[in-house]
């Protein structure tokens, strides 16, 4: 990952060359100091307004990236595509030594301006940019070592630059890296922000990689067309913005939108394995708003009803449940698996349904409190209605109010020139689901109160109230009782939203595992489903489980690629890593792996430890035993490692820790 995030996209003997070629072009010369010439207050408050949109993405992932370059004599510099500098962060003695070279809000670095530099380099080259020290064209900029990479929307137009800039003594070849990284992160919350009410697939061609910057990101249209796409696609399937936007998802990957929403219609399902036309394959997951959309195949999707998804309009919208009609799939029956905590909670639900009662759902981190609220959603008569759904815990304390209230023009700094509408408006006539509500600040659960009691919502700015009706869900994995006690959630605010209680059930509290990892494995593999063998299956019984159903699909979406074209899932099938922690909870000791082997390989008898091993002989037992296996089969790793039921990697690193030699 990290030698591909650090590739330069523009090899730099020839990358530099050409732009002093272009600064001595443009009259330039070494030597001189240019003139300060920032913009005034009022124009630099208009570029801000005008590039509001970057500045309010941009913001919290350099807030992230400020504190992996704290006190390391940096700073950050965003500009917007003419090269204008429109906010930076960074150590204050860095700061006060860059305003000498005019590098700060207002300024342009675009090469005209300032020659060979990486912001202005990486504007016109369109490229990540590394300008180290004598490398700059101006020698008073000499000092410097620039690290830039540029912004790009979904349809690849130029946004802004994003830069780290430091005392050249200080340059570290991994900061070029946190660069790119974070341009990524902006590049994918804009991506989101602009297809909300969109099919989004995420792929990559390792399953691993999914759901980190590294993967591919597209966005297809109600048609199959694709329509948008994040440059790690356009990287990834060889393509330009242009010539992607000619594709479908029928001549790209040969499927529909129609498969798509019916392989993800069902929570936890597997990522699709998809291949281009050249036979090179990928893992696809996908992104939308299930299950308020159509996904059963043969619907498609109308821009109607993602007008729908996403109101412009202020009015009040309720869909009466006597003019709904039932869904032909229920979420909450779906949710049932045999265990008879859920089957009461799924029970309360149903008698709640659509009279206006909120929910809290409880539960640790994993559990499924997103699903049961989308399934919530689903089965009520606002299903044809958005499902909102907000992270307390993921946006920044400072963002969080204009993300929920909205706001209106001008309402702060970078606001958008027409105001946005708030997260509590587009769910008007739907759900909002408020997860980790525990991480609310104060001051907003007072706002949020009143919200619930006056059902309007007044945007930051505007001394115009909004009236909207909305089913509110909220979930925490905190003790709201004992945050009561120390002051830290308001005890009113406790009992609006706390209409019925739900307590999503532990994993390890279960009764129906089994079932449930079926479930995943139908997903995971839908045309040959494996089953787990009885020691896998008694040690899955053992574990805790602490990641909950999260870390068991996780586990079994693993199993199942590793066991492709078996019928039985064996520990040799888990990952080294589980394994290893499932033994040092104390959940399966050391020398049990000689027993998980479903069907033992027709080999000579290989000697078996003691039954009762003591705790302090375990992995000496555990060496031992290898030893005695692979000298039964002849040093023979792979056969060793189906014998005795570990992979050839955890044999490797056993012998390894005791300085034996290994074949």
């Amino acid at each position: 990952m990290t030698s591909e995030l650090n590739a330069s996209a523009t090899p730099r003997d020839g990358l530099i060359e050409r732009a002093h070629q272009r600064s001595e072009a443009l009259g330039l010369t070494r030597g001189e100091r240019r003139d300060f010439d920032p913009l005034v207050r009022s124009d630099l408050a208009v570029a801000r307004e005008r590039n509001r949109r970057l500045c309010l993405h941009a913001a919290p992932v350099m807030h992230l990236l400020f504190e992996q370059i704290v006190n390391t004599q940096s700073m950050i510099v965003l500009t917007d595509a003419q090269g204008t500098i429109l906010h930076s962060v960074g150590d204050d003695d860095f700061l006060q030594r860059a305003q000498k070279v005019a590098l700060a809000p207002g300024e342009n670095w675009a090469e005209h301006s300032k020659g060979t530099n990486a912001i202005g380099t990486a504007l016109f080259e369109e490229a990540p940019t590394l300008v180290h020290a004598n490398e700059h064209y101006m020698l008073a900029n000499s000092f410097l070592t620039c690290s830039a990479s540029p912004i790009f929307d979904p349809r690849g137009s130029m946004l802004g630059v994003l830069d780290v800039t430091g005392d050249h003594r200080g340059y570290h070849q991994h900061t070029m890296g946190l660069v790119r990284m974070s341009a990524r992160m902006i590049e994918n919350h804009w991506l989101s922000d602009d297809y909300n009410h969109r099919l989004r697939l995420h792929f990559h061609s390792r399953a691993e990689f999914i759901g980190t910057l590294l993967e591919g990101i597209l966005v297809v249209g109600p048609d199959g067309r694709i329509i948008g796409a994040n440059p790690s696609a356009l990287e990834q399937l060889g393509h330009s913005g242009a010539s992607l936007r000619a594709q479908s998802l029928a001549s790209l990957f040969g499927t529909t939108p129609s498969a798509v929403y019916d392989h993800f219609r069902m929570p936890m399902s597997a990522p699709m394995q998809l291949t281009l036309p050249d036979g090179r394959p990928f893992h696809v997951s996908a992104r939308f708003d299930w299950p308020s959309r159509p996904v059963v195949a043969g619907l498609g999707m109308a821009d109607g009803d993602e007008a729908a998804a996403a109101p412009r309009a202020p009015a009040v919208r309720r869909v009466e449940p006597a003019a709904a009609q039932p869904p032909a799939f229920s979420g909450l029956q779906y949710l049932r698996t045999g265990d008879p905590q859920l089957d009461v909670l799924v029970q309360k639900v149903r008698r709640v349904l659509d009279r206006d009662i909120p929910l809290l759902v409880l539960g640790e981190t994993g559990t499924g409190k997103e699903l049961l609220a989308r399934a919530v959603h689903h089965d009520s008569s606002r299903r044809n209605a958005p499902f909102v759904a907000v992270n307390c815990a993921s946006i920044p304390e400072s963002l969080i109010e204009a993300e929920l209230f909205g706001y209106e023009d001008g309402a702060f700094t970078g606001a958008r020139r027409k105001g946005a509408p708030g997260r509590l408006v587009q769910a008007n006539g739907g759900t909002l689901f408020l997860d980790e509500i525990g991480d609310m600040p104060l001051p907003l659960q007072a706002r949020l109160l009143r919200v619930l009691q006056e059902r309007s919502v007044t945007p930051l700015g505007s001394t115009r109230s909004i009236p909207i009706d909305i089913m509110l869900i909220g979930a925490t994995h905190r003790n709201l009782r004992e945050m009561i006690d120390q002051h830290t959630f308001r005890e009113d605010l406790y009992y609006r939203l706390n209409g019925l209680a739900l307590k999503l059930p532990a994993l390890r509290e279960r009764t129906d595992l089994e079932a449930v990892a079926r479930r995943i494995l139908m997903a995971e593999r839908p045309q040959d489903p494996p089953d787990l063998s009885s020691p896998v299956r008694a040690l899955f019984r053992r574990y805790a489980w602490p990641g909950n159903i999260r870390q068991l699909a996780n586990v079994l979406r693993t199993a199942a690629v590793m066991s492709a074209g078996e019928h039985e899932i064996t520990t040799a099938h888990l990952s080294d890593d589980f394994l290893e922690e499932a033994r040092q909870a104390g959940h399966t000791p050391a020398p049990a792996p000689v027993c998980l082997a479903a069907e033992p390989l027709p080999v000579p008898e290989v000697p078996r430890p003691a039954a009762a091993v003591p705790a302090h002989t375990l992995e000496q037992a555990e060496i031992e035993l290898i030893r005695s296996t692979l000298e039964a089969l002849g040093g023979n790793i792979s056969a060793a490692s189906k014998q005795l039921g570990i992979s050839r990697n955890t044999i490797y690193r056993r012998l390894r820790g005791q300085g034996a030699e290994t074949p």
